[in-house]
């Protein structure tokens, strides 16, 4: 039996818990039951839990306090979405408790659990039952029970587990939605999947080495020393291809989840003209032609992998190309590089110079050069299907050379994010405040009221206000065959929402557009925005707002080319 835990036992169950979470993420995506193309739990539950496991591997520590502070400091840095804050919040309790400690035991440990869930629901605006807040607490709980009657932490572990298992079968009786579609809350099963990984490390059922999976590159499948060859039985193509970007702020993020998704060892380096990616996948030529979304194909390079170790074994010469000899040596120097924690890109810091400036989430270049024009400082690239993490918007923070610092997320599950980078800003003498925008029209108009000359206080009144008086509506495809709020709806129909609500799933754009004027009749609009995506041409746009002219003959409609991914329209309604 275990009965104490030090730091390298600590760090070893956390690089467990990062594998055993990537390899159950698309499992956890899948019980999202909303249609709409987002960003998914087991996505930013993974890329934040990464952010630790990567930290872990670069430093070794003396005390479980030093280890339990570096995971927490990594994963505020880097949480994504709600499910990606929350589980930060519970990992910054138990570092607090166990601040000062060389080893835990079952009752340290179990303490600094509750004190991990205490975190989350102070942290949260309004705590909801059927998540991974109500699978936390009554696991943490469970578990200082069992230490409470003096068990070992082994066995405190698995009592969490045990009544963790069963507080997640119930999420489904206490959300309405989650029981209409039959699943448990992702979340909650994310934060299982971690601990028992934990658990399996603790009692050496597993370990990093053996289960070792990581976003950052890993060595080559095939290795040929001291004799021994690895012939490895997926992803088996070794992929090395350079694309020329259609622009040069192209944002690459959803490619390296798709690349991701399909295999491993992935590695992508980029400037402002081209980018060049390494991975290893059994369809390279889905990752191909995936890429080139964001650019033209230029050079490629597609070796496999499993051959040539058969014909090392066989005696014989392994084939190769030598096409792209240089790129590829210059990715695995980037890989090593990454590894040892050397090719983290540098975060500049702007000294105060005015007393306001604004950083705002968008996705876009149109919508990027609308904020810029609305005198925006930075641009945090990102929004629905890519949250961004909290270092993502701290960065933009101390470019941005104000002493208050205005955030606007701009999306409901970009806020907890933002709001992280508060004490992380006030550290370098930088006041945030973060207004919670949850569409990127409503921080159009935030914007809009900005005004240099007022007190901060008015400033977030004003601000807050006019938000608060934009209805939006958006327009995407179905990523998922779903039945929900009284709506059947198969993937790739139309979607149309109302301030977030599903009005419906259609066939035909046209169909849409006549139901969602419908809609927005109930608002009496006097001014109406239609920014139109990235997949939309500008006729289709001027048709879809001259059927809105035509319903709303004394509304002012503009059109403006926001280049937005996932939604074809974000319709502004004030």
């Amino acid at each position: 039996m275990n009965n104490y835990i030090d730091a390298a036992a600590f760090g070893e169950m956390i690089l467990c818990a990062d594998a055993a979470l990537h390899a159950n993420m698309q499992a956890i995506n899948e019980l999202n039951v909303f249609p709409v193309p987002d960003g998914d739990t087991g996505t930013n539950m993974g890329l934040t839990l990464n952010n630790a496991a990567t930290e872990l591997r670069k430093k070794s520590f003396s005390t479980i306090d030093e280890a339990a502070s570096c995971v927490a400091s990594a994963l505020l840095r880097g949480a994504r979405g709600n499910s990606g804050v929350i589980l930060s919040l519970l990992f910054r309790g138990i570092s607090r408790r166990l601040k000062g400690l060389e080893t835990a035991g079952a009752e340290e440990f179990t303490a600094a659990m509750n004190e991990g869930v205490d975190a989350a629901y102070k942290a949260v605006m309004k705590p909801a039952e059927g998540t991974i807040l109500t699978v936390s607490r009554l696991a943490s709980a469970a578990a200082a029970q069992a230490a409470g009657s003096g068990s070992d932490l082994e066995t405190c572990l698995v009592c969490a587990i045990r009544v963790g298992d069963k507080a997640l079968e119930d999420t489904v009786n206490q959300n309405p939605v989650l029981k209409k579609a039959g699943v448990v809350d992702a979340g909650g099963m994310g934060y299982l999947v971690i601990l028992k990984a934990m658990l399996a490390s603790l009692r050496g059922e597993i370990s990093s080495a053996d289960s070792a999976v990581s976003y950052d590159a890993a060595e080559d499948s095939v290795v040929f020393e001291d004799g021994k060859v690895d012939v490895p039985e997926k992803n088996i193509f070794d992929t090395v291809y350079i694309v020329r970007k259609s622009s040069f702020d192209v944002n690459l993020t959803p490619l390296r989840l798709y690349l991701d998704s399909i295999g491993d060892s992935l590695v992508i380096s980029d400037d402002d003209e081209i980018f060049k990616v390494h991975v290893h996948t059994d369809i390279p030529g889905q990752a191909l032609t995936e890429s080139q979304k964001y650019g033209a194909l230029e050079l490629a390079k597609i070796e496999n992998m499993r051959t040539q170790a058969l014909d090392k074994l066989a005696g014989r010469k392994a084939q190769s190309t030598d096409d792209l000899e240089a790129v590829d040596k210059e990715l695995d120097e980037l890989a090593e590089k990454q590894k040892n924690g050397q090719a983290e890109p540098e975060n500049d810091f702007a000294a105060p110079a005015k007393d306001y400036g604004v950083v705002t989430v968008c996705a876009g270049d149109g919508m990027a050069a609308l904020f810029r024009d609305l005198g925006a400082d930075g641009i945090v690239t990102g929004g629905q299907t890519m949250n961004p993490s909290t270092e993502d918007i701290l960065r933009e923070i101390d470019r941005t050379p104000a002493s208050t610092v205005f955030v606007f997320p701009n999306n409901k599950n970009i806020i907890m994010a933002a709001e992280q980078t508060v004490p992380l800003a006030a550290e370098k003498g930088k006041k945030v405040v973060v207004i919670p925008t949850k569409t990127v029209p409503q921080g159009v108009s935030a914007l809009l009221s900005f005004n240099v000359d007022e007190q901060p206080e008015q400033l977030v009144a004003d601000m807050t206000a006019a938000a608060g008086n934009v209805h939006t509506a958006m327009v995407t495809y179905a990523a998922r065959d779903s039945e929900f709020d009284g709506h059947s709806i198969h993937a790739g129909e139309y979607l149309a929402l109302l301030d977030g609500a599903l009005l419906g799933s259609y066939s035909s754009i046209p169909t849409l557009f006549k139901e969602l004027n419908w809609a927005i009749n109930d608002f009496s609009p006097e001014f109406i925005t239609v920014y139109y995506g990235a997949d939309v041409a500008e006729a289709d746009a001027n048709e879809a707002a001259g059927t809105i002219t035509g319903c709303f003959p004394d509304a002012e409609v503009s059109v403006v080319n926001g280049g937005q991914p996932v939604y074809y329209y974000m319709i502004s309604v004030e």
